[in-house]
């Protein structure tokens, strides 16, 4: 575990002294104990990739053993030496090294062993690390799996591999939101390494950013968040990409329905290694194909690009540069242009300062723009927006002993949301929009500790403190009363460049115990407060493109969450098998909604359509899982109910939000019947979405409208379930440089019409799309119900390649 501190703003001078208070208690027992430790570096030794979880330990000594942290370090107090180091890993032949008394840092370089496929399968964990960490609410899903699992139109997809995971509910079909545990999709910090990602999607939510290939692995922290993360109040996704391999150039990608894809990486001296990853969809390529010049014109596509150079110094040293960019682009016939990019830059420097002392350092800039225009004579216009993230993190690690470790770190962030621009063309009848920017720095300072307490009991607590400064250039509106629900504007402030507009601090504490009730089974317990800053302000609960970011002002306070949880872990079979129960309840502050009808996108006065209140969310999320064997997979059942209370919305009675969905059931089986054939099978049932439906209609210039109750969400649509399954054939590998496998998949395998939206409307002459003329006049009307639905038995075939 990995804990910052951040010192940045003279009003945090109180936690300099709780720091120094804890570190006075802790410096005799560190001084007390044997400082002689060694050190060193766990890699592949085919790739040269750190191999995290690997177990070090001295030869008949097992239980005084150590893991390797993320980067594959390790420390492991000295015996008697010389003495033999014993190195294992799943998947990996074990290795053994004798260590004489001057060997103070280390290498180790494990071989993958040679073994069939049915009888082990790589894991990026120790087997019991569900058990024996204090990690709750935290899933690793290896890279390797989520290839496996079926996939929308054969693209493999990251964040729609998580939602199969107990606790996470999706927007809709085929979509790649997450709502985890009550949170809306805006509460998720989605960071690429180190940089957040503030629309992590492709194809208007249909497909998430990241590249299967180019990543190096993905942690989703839903529970127990750890201190040095904060931001978001529901969940983290983090998210690597992969470092080059120090042996020799290698590639792999895949040509499929929708895209191709292809990464290549390798070294550049002993030093120096690099990745470098691309993909693009073709469905623009098809549509010039087309005889009809309506659709020949269009255009629709994405592609994104990704890379990383690792530079290795030192042994002590490790400094990566990672970037990303990402474009969408959706065109008809040259009249209508729609288009959205990513583009996110870190940089990365880890430092070993000592033998149990080490420093990493994280600088990164992220930003998000989309442009909308349209060619007409009469209406035409353009319409841009922009804001971006810049953040300096750095982080001590710090372990006085073995089962102590303490993590400081600061990190600085400057928030930028550009002035909206809507500019129409010369001769348009329309008139020009603008808003004023919003600037924001935020300061977050925090610490925390991990201490084995004895054998069957650990725990781990942290302080959190974070402050936000709204700064200028920039203006704020008053209104009478101070009431911005009035819309009477009494008068304008202005503020100059990095004035202070309004200021917001909170302490997040975070505390999480683990018992260990005997070898294969423990129960934990956790306790999590979070701030937020930054909202979404939408009227759609799957995430849009034009989703207007809102920070926090002198009108709209941050929103805040504590979260208690609490669960029973139980391993099986010599760690087969996995099974755990985990209960939450989450208490939600300041959150925000928009009122009926509000419009917020091309406003400067935001808070006039925002009103305020709180929430609250509970469930059980329950997960049977196989690791190994030829079948491996698992089973999620998740009963959770979100609601939200907010005054001068449904009455100011408590309703659900779109995503409340009582009941969630995720089945994922892979199935690998000998070295070339493969299956993969998954499953899932949910309960329809909250929505508001009409309760009768009233007619307006002779024309018919549906009429809605004040009550928000008290219909549902139909239960939603699906079946996925794919089939893998892999060449025999004979020695050859070039290896390829095909991946067949079939999405909604037996047709399920899942309704995607409802659209009450008039029904002309029993006719949906009814167009009355002279010569076709209507002869009947009634009101009527529209369902829309995107896919049903939906087959893909994608050919997989590495050399």
């Amino acid at each position: 575990m990995k804990i910052y501190i951040e010192f940045r703003n003279k009003k945090t001078h109180l936690l300099f002294g709780l720091i120094s208070l804890i570190f006075t208690f802790v410096s005799p027992i560190s001084y007390a104990q044997d400082r002689a430790v060694i050190e060193g570096v766990v890699y592949d030794v085919e790739s040269g990739d750190p191999l995290p979880g690997a177990n070090v330990y001295w030869a008949g000594r097992p239980q005084g053993g150590v893991v390797s942290d993320e980067y594959g370090r390790f420390q492991l107090q000295k015996i008697t030496l010389p003495a033999e180091l014993v190195v294992s890993f799943i998947g990996y032949q074990e290795i053994r090294r004798q260590i004489q008394d001057n060997d103070k840092s280390i290498k180790i370089y494990l071989r993958p062993e040679e073994f069939a496929l049915s009888e082990v399968v790589v894991s990026e964990r120790r087997p019991d690390e569900n058990v024996r960490s204090l990690e709750m609410g935290k899933s690793v899903v290896p890279i390797s799996t989520i290839k496996n699992i079926p996939a929308l139109f054969g693209e493999v997809d990251i964040l729609r591999s998580l939602q199969m995971l107990p606790g996470i509910q999706t927007a809709g079909e085929g979509t790649t939101g997450l709502f985890v545990r009550g949170g809306s999709a805006d509460q998720n910090l989605v960071q690429l390494d180190g940089a957040p990602i503030y629309n992590p999607s492709h194809f208007f939510g249909f497909f998430s950013v990241f590249n299967p290939d180019a990543i190096d692995n993905v942690s989703l922290y839903k529970g127990n968040i750890p201190a040095q993360y904060g931001g978001r109040l529901s969940s983290l996704v983090d998210v690597s990409l992969k470092e080059g391999n120090t042996n020799r150039i290698k590639g792999e990608g895949g040509i499929g329905t929708i895209s191709s894809r292809f990464t290549i990486d390798g070294p550049i001296n002993d030093k120096l290694t690099f990745v470098a990853s691309g993909r693009r969809t073709y469905a623009d390529i098809f549509l010039g194909l087309s005889n009809d010049p309506n659709i020949r014109n269009n255009s629709l596509y994405f592609y994104d690009l990704s890379g990383k150079i690792t530079y290795r110094p030192s042994d002590k040293d490790k400094i990566t540069i990672s970037s990303y960019f990402g474009n969408d682009f959706l065109g008809l016939s040259e009249q209508f242009g729609f288009g959205w990019t990513n583009w996110v830059n870190s940089a990365v420097w880890n430092r070993t300062l000592g033998e149990n002392l080490f420093l990493d350092v994280n600088a990164y800039h992220s930003s998000y723009n989309y442009a909308v225009s349209f060619e007409d004579e009469d209406s035409g216009f353009a319409w841009d927006n922009l804001f971006s993230e810049s953040g300096l993190r750095g982080e001590l690690v710090y372990t006085p002993k073995e089962n102590l470790q303490f993590n400081t770190g600061l990190h600085t962030q400057y928030y930028h949301f550009a002035p909206l621009n809507f500019q129409p063309d010369e001769g348009s009848s329309l008139e020009g929009i603008g808003t004023t920017a919003r600037n924001a720095i935020q300061y977050n300072l925090f610490i925390s500790s991990q201490l084995e307490i004895n054998p069957r009991l650990s725990a781990e607590v942290g302080l959190r403190k974070s402050i936000y400064q709204q700064i200028g250039r920039g203006i704020e509106y008053e209104y009478e009363n101070d009431n911005p629900q009035t819309e009477e504007i009494t008068g304008i402030i202005s503020y100059d460049n990095f004035q202070t507009m309004q200021v917001y601090s909170g302490w997040e504490p975070r505390a999480a115990l683990r018992y260990l009730v005997n070898e294969s089974s423990s129960v934990k317990a956790s306790y999590n407060r979070n701030y937020q800053y930054l909202q979404v302000a939408s009227n759609s609960s799957a995430g849009l493109p034009i989703d207007r970011w809102v920070p926090a002002d002198r009108y709209m306070s941050p929103i805040s969450a504590d979260q208690y949880s609490v669960g029973y872990f139980k391993n099986l079979r010599n760690n087969r098998w996995e099974f755990s129960v985990e209960a939450y309840y989450k208490d939600f502050q300041n959150i925000i909604d928009l009122k009926q009808g509000a419009n917020v996108l091309f406003t400067d006065n935001v808070e006039t359509e925002i009103l305020a209140g709180r929430g609250w969310a509970y469930g059980a999320e329950f997960l049977i899982r196989k690791n190994v064997g030829s079948t491996t997979g698992w089973i999620g059942y998740t009963y959770s109910r979100t609601f939200r209370q907010i005054e001068g919305i449904s009455m100011g009675q408590p309703f659900n939000p779109r995503f409340d969905r009582p009941h969630d059931l995720n089945l994922v089986l892979n199935q690998q019947f000998n070295p070339k054939w493969s299956a993969s099978l998954t499953f899932v049932y949910t309960t329809g979405q909250a929505v508001t439906f009409p309760i009768g209609i009233y007619e307006v210039d002779n024309q018919r409208l549906p009429l809605y109750s004040e009550l928000r969400n008290e219909d549902r649509f139909p239960d939603y379930h699906r079946m996925d399954v794919s089939f893998n054939y892999k060449a025999p590998d004979k020695g050859r440089k070039w290896r390829g496998s095909w991946n067949f998949s079939v999405y909604n395998v037996y047709g399920r019409k899942n309704p995607f939206s409802y659209q009450f409307a008039e029904i002309l002459n029993e006719t949906i799309n009814f167009q009355p003329s002279l010569d076709n006049p209507v002869t009947t009307r009634r009101p009527g119900v529209v369902k829309t639905y995107l896919f049903t038995f939906l087959p893909s075939l994608t050919y997989n390649f590495e050399f």
